[in-house]
């Protein structure tokens, strides 16, 4: 039931780069964690795709802000301006109603109290009445169909913008864990500078974006390579234009050291885990969920490394927000959610 007078039920995934919201098992909200501020006023202008065109692109009257870096909130009350407007754009056609909002929110199992608390202030501020948080790599398992509450162990790794969450999961908990910051941000300014260092030319964060989603990839040798992507930006010294062809194996490079920081994490997790679950995890395979999940090649560089087979899920961007829709369904079963 999505729109009573009593409880509308809603599942967000808040996340650093994108922020998904289900309601009635649909995904109704998939937009950029970005806001564009008037800066006189204080007031929303824009956000989500429309904030995100304005992205470098701003004068002096607007600021856009991307309220989380790191998995967790930078900017309080622009993190409580996009959510309430998130939440705005699903009950437009429902002015008239003013449901209370029961609200299930992922975020990174590394997150501190004083972390965990912005986040529900924030929904709470934005409307939210039961606020109920679930750590992120949870949220994935739950969303690529694992069954969480089984005696067996599951390792999943989720990579979203701000946070690498890697975890094994059994009966119903975090086992072992890391949270690291190596991420699709680290791996977007990686791009940044490599292209600055490389080429001399200077791109801003979208453009480093768009390179990460057309050539990103783990590996310098691909059975399927994209083909180039043609980058236009100044030189940094002569301020004239340069056009440049970028190859995957360029992009390899770039992220090479970043990636390196990410299978450490991976064999520090494997090394903290006890004997039995370890077993069950190399049968079943390590899982790679999230955006990050989608560099090409990356599963192959991970299973050649650490030789356990290493499994890209199905859609893996929607993965967290899969989850936690199914954990909003199942609130009185799960008891890990806070």
């Amino acid at each position: 039931m999505a729109f009573s007078l009593l409880t509308q039920e809603l599942a967000m995934d808040l996340g650093t780069a994108n922020t998904l919201i289900i309601s009635n098992d649909r995904i109704v909200v998939d937009e950029p964690s970005i806001v564009a501020i008037d800066k006189q006023t204080d007031k929303l202008k824009a956000l989500g795709h429309a904030a995100r065109q304005m992205q470098g692109r701003e004068h002096e009257g607007i600021k856009v802000i991307r309220p989380l870096r790191d998995g967790v909130i930078a900017d309080f009350d622009a993190a409580e301006m996009m959510i309430r407007g998130m939440i705005k754009m699903i009950n437009n056609k429902h002015r008239w109603l003013q449901p209370t909002i029961k609200i299930v929110i992922g975020i990174p199992s590394g997150s501190t109290e004083v972390e965990r608390r912005a986040v529900r202030d924030s929904a709470e501020n934005a409307g939210g009445r039961g606020v109920y948080l679930i750590y992120e790599p949870m949220a994935a398992a739950l969303g690529i169909g694992l069954d969480v509450m089984a005696p067996t162990g599951n390792m999943v790794i989720d990579i979203g913008g701000g946070t690498s969450e890697i975890a094994v999961i059994s009966l119903g908990g975090i086992v072992c864990g890391e949270s690291i910051r190596t991420a699709g941000d680290v791996f977007t300014n990686d791009i940044k500078e490599f292209m600055r260092q490389e080429y001399s030319v200077r791109i801003g964060e979208r453009t480093a974006e768009d390179i990460k989603i057309a050539v990103g990839s783990a590996l310098t040798e691909l059975e399927n390579p994209p083909e180039d992507y043609i980058v236009r930006g100044p030189n940094i010294i002569t301020n004239l234009p340069l056009e440049i062809a970028v190859s995957y194996q360029k992009i390899a490079m770039a992220l090479d050291k970043s990636i390196a920081r990410l299978e450490t994490a991976i064999i520090n997790v494997l090394e903290q885990m006890p004997p039995e679950l370890y077993a069950d995890v190399v049968s079943n395979g390590i899982h790679l969920t999230g955006g990050g999940a989608l560099l090409k090649g990356l599963d192959k560089r991970l299973n050649k490394k650490i030789n356990i087979p290493f499994v890209v899920s199905e859609d893996p961007l929607r993965a967290v927000a899969r989850g936690t829709g199914l954990a909003l369904k199942n609130i009185e079963k799960f008891p890990f959610l806070m």
